[in-house]
Parts: C-alpha cells; structure tokens; sequence
C-alpha cells in the first residue's frame, strides 16, 4: 500500500517529540518484558497442567522473540486505516528500525537467559545483520542510486509500485513455507495453538492501551496517538520467525509460537483499529504536522 507523506514535513517530527517518547519507551522498556511475564505466567502457572514444561519454555522463548520486535511494516496500514499522521508515522517507525539494531539482541539474550534458555549471541547478531541491517542499507542504497539516476518523482510513481506485487507474493510464499514446516505440529496440537494465543492477545490489547492512554494523557492528537498504539501492539514477525528459525530450526516449537504471532495479530489489531477510530473524540484537534501533498513512500 502506498501512502502519501510530505517530506519536507518529516524534518519538523521533532518539534512535537512526545509521540516518540511514548513509542520508545512503551516498545523498549515495557512491551519485551510484560511480554516475558504474561507468557510466563500463562505457560507455566495458568496452563501448567496443558503444556509440559519443555513445552513451554520453547513457547516462551517464542513470545520473547515477538515481543522484542515491535512491527516496522504493517504499522503503515494500520497507521492509514486510523488516519495516521503519514509524516510522524515514517519517523516512529524509522528510529525503532534503528533501536532494533542495537537493542533486539541484549534485551532476547537477557530474557531467554532469565526463562533458561542460552542462546549464542553470534547467532543472534547475524540474524539481525541478515533481516535488518542488509535490508536497511540496500533500500538506502537503491533509493540513492535510482533518484539519482532517474529522479525523486521516477522513483516515487515508477520504480516503487513496480514491486508492490512482488512485495505481496514474498510475504505470501513466506507464510507458505512457514506453516508447511509447521503443519504437522499445527494439526497435531490444535490446543496449544489456542493456549499460545491468549497471552499474546493479552500481550497486544494491553500494549496497545498503555501507548494509546498515555498519548491521551499527553493530550497528542490522534493522529499520532493511533499509530504509537498500534506499533507496539503489532510485531515485526518476519524478524521474529527469521530468528527463531535460526536459533531454533524450523521444525521448531519456538518457531510455532512465533508464527501463532502471525495468526492472531491482523484480527486483534483490526479490532483495535475500529476502536481507534471510534474514540477520536478522546483527543483534542488535530495540532500535528501537516501533510498535504508530499510523495509516495
């Protein structure tokens, strides 16, 4: 999906930073690790009797993986949908693109190490160069080369839409891949699918009202407030299942729990859209950055 953003507007994001401070330290000092506890609390007290505890400590580090990864991407649509600050939305996704490359590996080592688990930092490292940083620094690259080459406006309404299919087929093969390694675990535990999914529903609906009261409490517009909530609600699961599937194997419990991630988030976060959008009048007129006109990203 492409979504107009005034650039010129970006660079005055940090006259009114408080939306970023609300995503930063909800994503960072809070999501990871009421995520550790709720999951921890479900796998091994309130399911204690459901799941071995094996089980769950895979489970677990699953949930870790999701919850030190707050969601890069689809935070555009969901910033579209609730009528999300375009301008804003690119700057709170673009500085958690870069805390992830000094944070992510610390704060899953650290809580992976407290559930008993010890993971081998390289690994780990890796994972994060492979799925973020090459990534990061090819599309800086390509962006430079093309409007270079071609121009701002070839690259913004040519080169881009080029790929938007491609883009939709990648993600779609990934999940393919994804559940036919998983299937037989799938099927054969249908209930763990279910008990793995209430505290990452918990996890989500819970992240999503302390971003988005704290930003009422701050009395940021909407337009702001809707997607700092909906950043940390949402996950970066590409990174979070890369990274299972590299720790873990494929085959992997972990890597299950990760992509239970995948099969509940779109329905809670739509549910958290249409709420966002019913309670616009919870904050005041919109005072933020204007962004007419502007171009694709």
């Amino acid at each position: 999906m492409m979504m107009k953003v005034d650039f010129a507007s970006i660079r005055n994001v940090g006259k009114n930073p408080k939306g970023l401070y609300v995503t930063w330290v909800v994503n960072w000092l809070i999501k990871p690790f009421t995520m550790f506890g709720i999951a921890s609390f479900f796998f091994y007290v309130v399911f204690k009797n459901l799941i071995p505890p094996e089980l769950a400590k895979d489970y677990l580090a699953g949930a870790v993986l999701l919850g030190a990864a707050p969601c890069t991407a689809m935070v555009f649509v969901w910033s579209h949908l609730t009528r999300g600050n375009p301008a804003y939305t690119v700057v709170q996704v673009a500085t958690n693109d870069l805390i992830i490359l000094p944070a992510f590996v610390p704060i899953v080592a650290l809580l992976l190490g407290i559930g008993g688990i010890k993971v081998p930092w390289d690994t780990l490292f890796l994972s994060v160069g492979l799925f973020v940083v090459i990534p990061l620094v090819g599309g800086v690259l390509t962006r430079f080369h093309v409007i270079k080459s071609k121009g701002l406006d070839y690259f913004n309404n040519t080169f881009i839409p080029k790929f938007s299919n491609v883009t939709i087929g990648g993600l779609l093969l990934t999940l393919v891949l994804i559940f036919s390694f998983q299937g037989d675990v799938i099927l054969n535990n249908p209930l763990h699918i279910v008990l793995i999914a209430v505290p990452l529903i918990i996890q989500t609906y819970l992240i999503f009202f302390i971003a988005y009261l704290w930003a009422r409490k701050w009395k940021l517009s909407h337009d702001i407030a809707a997607p700092a909530g909906m950043i940390g609600a949402s996950n970066f699961f590409e990174l979070s299942v890369a990274v299972a599937i590299s720790l873990f194997g494929a085959s992997s419990p972990v890597v299950l729990a990760t992509i239970v991630g995948v099969l509940v988030e779109v329905p809670v976060i739509l549910s958290l859209v249409k709420f966002a959008n019913r309670t616009t009048h919870w904050f005041p007129a919109d005072k933020s950055i204007k962004t007419t006109g502007g171009q694709n990203y």
